[in-house]
């Protein structure tokens, strides 16, 4: 029987081009997937790859890895699948505003961190330096969504919402769309605030260490730093083909990081962690290297060299399970 009636995802396709911005992305516009799907009555293209890594496990594994303190003492602090959800909101906010498409936004949101190590960018360093190459933690959770997850068959997502996730940060290439350009200032917007409001409940600085210039400009609290950033990436973006920060607000929050850099990423209290938490990542590599055939049977589904799918394997773990296995090895052999 010929259908006659527009599905919901054809009557959300047709709302976008109304109300969008002729700068959005819409879904009805995209360069689709490497494997064709038949389309889903309900959802456009960017709804599901929400959903998809959503329901992934790579997504799941979030709540138990590092965001920046180490086995904090206390349940306020952020972790990875915090962090996550609060890129994705700002983000949201942003394209919201400006009128782009919030489920493209939403979707690169909710995977640009998959491919984080435990422990942080400490795992990444380890890695990086055994496999003798960079290894980027945006372009291993665009590997996870391609191929390591539902047993090597991948995602199968957008090139949209792949684009996007690859180039979230500020090392990579422009991303294609404005919406992946949202993602790149709501995560540094994100992280950079958090890490005040997480450094001051850990003791490491007050609110009073926080240089006067950057509290002049952005605010006093947590809430009014949020709210001036995002207000100042819509000012400065609003009806341009482009997603930019006003001048003021942007120095300000790299003088915010480079402060940051100083007073908290890099200090001597953590130095004796991040030794161990160094060692613990390369002892569990080089074990895994040794013993392929101990490595979970889905990372076998993919065609890999034995230091590829170690690093994969490692890269998987939350912060708990890798102490766990560290711990059932002995450590080193």
């Amino acid at each position: 029987m010929r259908r006659i009636l527009p599905t919901i995802s054809e009557e959300t396709e047709r709302i976008e081009r109304e109300i969008l911005s002729p700068h959005a992305q819409l879904a009805s516009a995209g360069k689709g997937r490497e494997r064709p799907e038949e389309p889903d009555p309900l959802r456009t293209c960017y709804q599901r790859d929400r959903d998809r890594i959503v329901h992934s496990k790579a997504f799941r594994r979030l709540k138990h890895k590092t965001q920046v303190f180490f086995s904090p003492q206390g349940d306020h602090y952020r972790v990875r699948l915090t962090h996550t959800l609060e890129v994705t909101q700002v983000a949201r906010t942003i394209a919201r505003a400006l009128r782009l498409n919030e489920d493209l936004t939403e979707a690169i949101g909710l995977g640009h961190d998959l491919g984080h190590t435990p422990f942080g960018h400490i795992g990444e360093g380890v890695l990086s330096r055994l496999l003798g190459r960079p290894f980027k933690h945006s372009e291993q959770s665009l590997r996870i969504v391609d191929l390591l997850e539902d047993g090597g068959r991948g995602l199968n997502l957008t090139w949209e919402v792949r684009d996007g996730i690859k180039a979230h940060t500020w090392s990579q290439p422009e991303p294609s769309t404005l919406e992946a350009t949202c993602v790149r200032f709501a995560d540094r917007i994100a992280y950079l605030n958090h890490d005040v409001d997480d450094a001051i409940r850990d003791g490491i600085i007050t609110i009073d260490d926080v240089p006067d210039g950057v509290l002049d400009v952005l605010g006093q609290t947590h809430s009014d730093r949020i709210n001036t950033l995002v207000t100042s990436v819509v000012e400065a973006s609003h009806g341009k083909p482009e997603v930019r920060m006003t001048e003021a607000a942007a120095a300000a929050m790299q003088t915010l990081r480079d402060f940051l850099f100083e007073r908290v990423y890099v200090i001597p209290e953590t130095a004796e962690q991040r030794a161990r938490y160094e060692g613990i990542v390369e002892d569990l590599f080089r074990y895994y290297l040794e013993h392929q055939d101990e490595i979970s049977d889905e990372y076998h589904a993919v065609e890999a060299d034995p230091f590829t799918r170690a690093a994969d394997f490692v890269a998987g773990m939350t912060d708990r399970y890798a102490l766990t296995r560290h711990a059932e090895i002995g450590g080193a052999e």
